[in-house]
C-alpha cells in the first residue's frame, strides 16, 4: 500500500496519475465520498460519489480500511477491492489525508509506505488552487487555512518530497517505490530462490 498526502493543491493527484500511466503493477484505490462531481471527473474511476446516509450505512457495516471528514464532506476507502488488488499481487495507490494514513497504519504497518508531497512556498500552493479553477475563491481560502494543519503532520510518513518541479518529484516517488519493492520480505519466494542456488551449487 503506498500513500500520497499533501495539502489540497500540492500536486499528489497529478503525482498519482503520473504513477499509474508508467507503472502497470499499480492500481489506484477509488475512494468514496459525498462531495459533488466536479467537472471532467468520472463516477466509479475518480470517486465512488454516495449520499451521505449510504455513506454512514457503509461505516456501520465496517466497509472502510479508513474514512474521514475533510471539507465537510465523507471520505472513505473501501476494504474489498483494495485486498482483492493485494490478492492479485498488485500494489494500491492511495489519494489520502493524514487522517486516513493513520488509520491505514494501525491496519497494515508493515505492508504500509507514506509520502508526504509539500508545496515550494505558500504563495505558489495559493498560485496553484487558484490555476485549477475548480473552486470558488472563499472555498480557495478555506483550503489555504486549512493547509498548515495538514502541512504540520508531515513528520508521521516515511518519505516527504518537495514538489518544485513535477517531473523530478515523479521521478522520486517512482525511485521509492522501485526500492520500496526490493525490500526484502516484500520479495514473494527469494528464499525458495536462494536455496535453489545454493542447491545447485
Amino acid at each position: 500500500m503506498l500513500v500520497l498526502s499533501s495539502p489540497s493543491g500540492a500536486g499528489k493527484t497529478t503525482l498519482s496519475r503520473r504513477l499509474l500511466a508508467s507503472d502497470a503493477n499499480l492500481a489506484m484505490s477509488v475512494s468514496m465520498t459525498t462531495r459533488k462531481i466536479r467537472a471532467g471527473e468520472r463516477e466509479g474511476v475518480d470517486y465512488v460519489f454516495v449520499t451521505t446516509d449510504a455513506f454512514d450505512l457503509a461505516v456501520r457495516d465496517s466497509q472502510f480500511l479508513e474514512y474521514a471528514v475533510v471539507f465537510d464532506h465523507r471520505y472513505g476507502t473501501p476494504k474489498t477491492p483494495v485486498m482483492e488488488a493485494l490478492g492479485r499481487g498488485c500494489d494500491v495507490l492511495f489519494d489520502i489525508d493524514w487522517q486516513g494514513t493513520q488509520q491505514l497504519k494501525e491496519q497494515a504497518r508493515e505492508d504500509l509506505v507514506s509520502i508526504f508531497v509539500l508545496p515550494p512556498s505558500h504563495p505558489e500552493l495559493e498560485r496553484r488552487l487558484k490555476v485549477r479553477a475548480q473552486d470558488a475563491d472563499e472555498v480557495v481560502a478555506t483550503r489555504m487555512a486549512k493547509a498548515a494543519d495538514e502541512i504540520s503532520h508531515w513528520a508521521e510518513y516515511d518519505y516527504v518530497i518537495v514538489n518544485d518541479n513535477l517531473d523530478e518529484a515523479g521521478a522520486n516517488i517512482v525511485a521509492i517505490l522501485a526500492a520500496e519493492r526490493l525490500k526484502r520480505p516484500r520479495q514473494i519466494g527469494l528464499s525458495e530462490f536462494v536455496r535453489g542456488l545454493q542447491e545447485s551449487g
